[in-house]
């Protein structure tokens, strides 16, 4: 556990409801995020709710879903830290808490999904929980019209999360070939290693210039879908802002 962090499953009615109140704000100040009463009826099922405590604060928050029982997998649905708790490890030790629970329970694996264009969670996925990427879904949950959304098309990557391994997926960029560049650019794709870049900070970007912020989008989307498509694997993101992906090609070989 990280030190100074305290997570726990909740199920009482005044944790379930400060927890909707804490998600709540982090996407929408002055919403609930789904009301405790669902919180409390996931947790009465057997279902993940967790809550983060730094002393007696509340600063984070996960819940989540089983799937279908022959799967055997936990869905975390939503996971969230305060803003003014960033970079105390808050989120590390939600999700380390939460594949220690579900193993416990007999899960093989958790799945989430994120928006590919937030490049730190990218990193905190891929690159510091080893989750691998297994589907792009396009406007998956249709229009959120929210503070960190805005009307953006709700894309997501499918993560899957081995709760028996998940080591951090290491990865290399150099040498690799630039697919999307750091200005959103297209370039050939060859090679067993691709690179495809993202912005350094897409939220700020739909407040100061909504177009580049779509025209993001769609190329990140078309790109990944069209790799994925193709057989590319993921093998992780770069600190710069590259995912990295693999192709079974050869060094010439095109896709």
């Amino acid at each position: 556990m990280e030190p100074g962090v305290d997570v726990r499953v909740v199920s009482q009615p005044e944790e379930l409801a400060a927890l909707d109140a804490l998600l709540g704000g982090i996407w929408s100040p002055g919403r609930p995020m789904v009301g405790g009463e669902m919180l409390r009826a996931l947790a009465k099922a057997g279902n993940y709710v967790a809550a983060a405590y730094a002393g007696d604060e509340l600063v984070g928050g996960c819940f989540g879903f089983f799937g279908p029982p022959d799967v055997r997998e936990l869905h975390s649905h939503v996971a969230g830290v305060v803003p003014g708790a960033a970079g105390r490890g808050v989120g590390y030790a939600l999700k380390q808490h939460q594949r220690r629970w579900a193993r416990s329970r007999g899960a093989t694996a958790i799945t989430w999904t994120f928006d590919p264009l937030v490049a730190r969670n990218a990193y905190f996925n891929l690159a510091k929980l080893g989750a691998v990427p297994v589907e792009y879904l396009p406007d998956f949950y249709g229009p959120m019209h929210d503070t960190l959304n805005g009307a953006d098309p709700s894309d997501r990557l499918l993560v899957r999360w081995e709760v028996a391994g998940g080591e951090p997926l290491e990865c290399d960029p150099a040498g690799g070939t630039v697919v999307l560049d750091e200005n959103g650019r297209r370039g050939p794709v060859h090679g067993e290693k691709l690179l495809v870049a993202v912005p350094p900070d897409i939220e700020r970007l739909r407040v100061a210039d909504p177009a580049a912020a779509a025209r993001w989008r769609s190329a990140l989307r078309e790109v990944l879908t069209g790799l994925l498509a193709s057989g590319a694997r993921f093998t992780g993101f770069d600190r710069a802002g590259w995912y990295v992906l693999t192709t079974d090609r050869g060094p010439g070989g095109r896709l």
